[in-house]
């Protein structure tokens, strides 16, 4: 190899780095804000149980879906993805909700 290729090959790892980090940061962000979303959502779950609220709300996660979809075309991303996420954290926001409803009916909340 000549130092050229040597020279490309450190600059390509330095912008690797570079991009990784930002990367990093943005993981962090995403991991703060789901704990904030699901610090409101707690909220929903526990309204919902102490006024015999169901867990779910399917006419709403249909028309988040349809609003997430939208956004995830806006955004150049595959709204089938953003789909999928949303299904990944309702799934866990409705078992939350199963579970402060079971709370509530045995008078733990």
């Amino acid at each position: 190899m000549t130092d050229g290729a040597f020279d490309d090959r450190d600059a390509a790892l330095s912008a690797l780095l570079g991009i990784r980090s930002s990367i990093d940061n943005i993981d962090a962000a995403l991991i703060h804000l789901l704990a904030e979303r699901f610090k409101f959502t707690q909220q929903v779950g526990r309204l919902k149980a102490q006024h015999g609220l169901p867990p779910s709300d399917p006419d709403r996660e249909k028309r988040q879906i349809a609003r997430l979809r939208a956004l995830a075309i806006d955004a150049h991303l595959d709204p089938a993805f953003a789909e999928k996420w949303f299904n990944f954290v309702v799934a866990e926001v409705i078992q939350h909700h199963e579970e402060l409803a079971g709370g509530a009916a045995s008078g733990e909340l």
